[in-house]
């Protein structure tokens, strides 16, 4: 019996050790990062690298230039395509868009994007409902070096028709392309729309409230998280969040977690909360 219990616990302490060096090295905290999803991600590159154990993984983390790079890459949510959720898209536009309105500079949180692609499409829902200028969006990233990627990025040309019918089944009417700018055979999201996005360097780890938003979405990161982190996230979320604002989460509220009594559930297909106290 000690045996088997060691040989199921022997990964998780390595995947301890390898988050503490990382923290200890290079300041970046994931320690209470739910460990079966971070084995997860790991296994990746540790196939690139031909790498048996999370030890040897740890072993060139702390000798090696780049693989801390390598390993936040790999610990960073798993980015999607431009309107790859229609089901969440549609949520956007009949849920958060009438919130909004109410509001004479409405601002929204887009907490540990996952790629350029979230602010995009939220930014695009916006236009559509015409909102968009007046709305400011921030978009955090915890990986700084993914956020100005992000900031920066394009697209080929030719990847937005293949987004047009993801687009469509959004609920989107338009040409895609109308869009963005196009030149040299890449797409970037027009500058209009750009300039309402500011793309900010914050860890819901470490960092604390830095402004109250009147919509906060979190779509795609809390499953990564460990228990600890997720009731840190949505008290740092509940401090962020105006009365009568709305919290869009990727996991449905219990009444163990945190600040949950002060929201109310909004009927959608996915976790939509306002908050009334």
């Amino acid at each position: 019996m000690a045996a088997l219990v060691e040989t199921v616990q022997a990964p998780y302490l390595e995947v301890t050790l390898l988050l503490e060096a990382l923290y200890q090295r290079f300041g970046h905290d994931y320690r209470a990062y739910d460990r079966p999803a971070v084995q997860r991600k790991l296994r990746p590159l540790m196939d690139r690298r031909a790498l048996a154990t999370v030890s040897a993984l740890q072993e060139q983390l702390l000798h090696e230039a780049g693989v801390a790079g390598e390993l936040l890459r790999a610990l960073a949510v798993e980015p999607g395509g431009l309107f790859d959720d229609p089901a969440f898209i549609r949520e956007l536009r009949s849920v958060l868009a009438p919130s909004l309105r109410a509001w004479a500079v409405p601002k929204i949180w887009l907490a540990e994007s996952a790629s350029a692609f979230d602010a995009w499409a939220l930014a695009i829902v916006l236009a559509e409902q015409q909102i968009d200028a007046r709305t400011d969006i921030v978009a955090t990233v915890a990986n700084e070096e993914l956020m100005q990627e992000m900031r920066d990025a394009t697209v080929p040309v030719d990847t937005l028709a293949m987004w047009q019918g993801q687009y469509q089944a959004g609920g989107g009417t338009g040409d895609l392309a109308g869009f963005f700018d196009i030149a040299g055979g890449r797409a970037r999201l027009c500058a209009r729309l750009r300039e309402r996005i500011t793309w900010f360097h914050f860890s819901l780890a470490t960092d604390a409230s830095f402004n109250e938003f009147q919509a906060i979405l979190c779509a795609r990161a809390l499953p990564d998280f460990g228990p600890s982190l997720r009731q840190r996230a949505l008290g740092v979320f509940h401090d962020s969040l105006a009365r009568f604002g709305v919290l869009a989460i990727d996991r449905q509220m219990v009444p163990g977690d945190e600040h949950a009594g002060s929201y109310h559930a909004i009927g959608a297909e996915r976790h939509w909360y306002k908050r009334v106290a």
